[in-house]
């Protein structure tokens, strides 16, 4: 094994909340002293050498042996996403990229046009689905929104090339603004769990979430994560970004709610032993459906990037079994295809 892909395995091995260290006095409960923390009493991350074998073991299958997947898959909406300019959509880009359109404003979530979800090229993550939309068919991208720093939503290659053919602002949680700075992008602005910022007409606020953070080992926490909620003229919209369940998702709903639109994640959840304190299951994600107080959901976070050993195209199956046992009907789960655009 090089030493590039040892230190991949490393990095994406090493969790939790080591080395940030204590609370700091009249700071917010997620703050620390050298970055954050989750904050519920049930977060318990699991094992480190148990993390360490788990990763080892999807660096090494998806770099040597990786799977595919046939995810269905429909030519962008071309008409709907740059005809109308008053149009409120979405699209399904792949993963957790979503092509929102709200008030005539066009934002998008953890953009990633890249081919692995992977510090480097040759190992990692590869894309199993190409994305929805091809890059150069983008509208004119006004804001963009990143949860967290992790190399499945943080992509340099297509935050560069956003920032160079659409000079959009970045909204992202403390800590992330230098790293745009490293790479020569300044039109960002951090926020903490709960501030807000008005941008185009729109409020938009970085919200809580249960994870974590860091693209080295030597930056494990140093950086916050969370969720966004996107209020416009009449309509609503929360994106999770990546979360586990957690009781912090009833306060989203109580303070921001309801929510016309919930994109919540549903993939990367076996084993539980390491996913469950980072990740939702999909039954999971309709239990956060109703405590953000969402009125249709659509899934993220699954079909793009084999991160976790559920096979590929179980996390809708899983989806739809629990949205039926719930008598939630497909007017409120929308299971978007690669590249899917409807209006909300």
């Amino acid at each position: 094994m090089t030493r590039a892909a040892a230190l991949l395995l490393l990095a994406l091995a090493v969790g939790g909340c080591a080395g940030v260290g204590g609370p700091v006095s009249g700071a917010p409960p997620h703050h620390r002293e050298r970055g954050f923390a989750n904050t519920s009493p049930a977060y318990a991350p699991g094992a480190m050498w148990g993390r360490l074998r788990f990763f080892a073991a999807r660096v090494l299958s998806t770099t040597f042996a990786p799977r595919t997947a046939d995810l269905p898959h429909v030519p962008s909406d071309l008409a709907a996403i740059r005809g109308n300019p008053g149009a409120d959509t979405v699209t399904w880009v792949g993963h957790s990229t979503l092509l929102i359109q709200l008030d005539g404003v066009n934002i998008l979530t953890d953009p990633h046009w890249g081919e692995r979800a992977s510090p480097v090229t040759f190992a990692g993550p590869k894309r199993v689905t190409p994305p929805g939309l091809a890059f150069d068919d983008l509208p004119p991208i006004h804001v963009v929104l990143i949860s967290h720093d992790h190399y499945d939503h943080l992509d340099v290659g297509t935050v560069q090339r956003l920032a160079a053919a659409h000079r959009p602002r970045f909204l992202v949680p403390l800590g992330l603004k230098a790293w745009f700075a490293d790479l020569g992008i300044t039109e960002v602005e951090e926020l903490d769990w709960w501030q807000e910022r008005r941008v185009r007409g729109l409020t938009l606020t970085c919200v809580p979430a249960q994870h974590f953070s860091g693209r080295t080992p030597w930056e494990r926490n140093q950086r916050l994560w969370s969720g966004w909620a996107v209020a416009g003229r009449s309509k609503r919209l929360y994106f999770a970004g990546d979360t586990a369940y957690y009781e912090g998702l009833r306060e989203i709903g109580a303070r921001l709610g309801p929510f016309d639109l919930a994109a919540v994640p549903i993939g990367a959840y076996l084993p539980p032993e390491i996913m469950k304190p980072s990740h939702l299951s999909p039954e999971e994600a309709l239990q956060a459906l109703g405590d953000v107080r969402g009125r249709r959901f659509v899934p993220i976070h699954w079909g793009t990037f084999d991160l976790a050993d559920e096979p590929l195209a179980e996390p809708p199956r899983r989806l739809e079994a629990e949205a039926a046992r719930l008598g939630l009907g497909p007017d409120r789960v929308w299971i978007l295809r690669h590249g899917e655009t409807r209006r909300w």
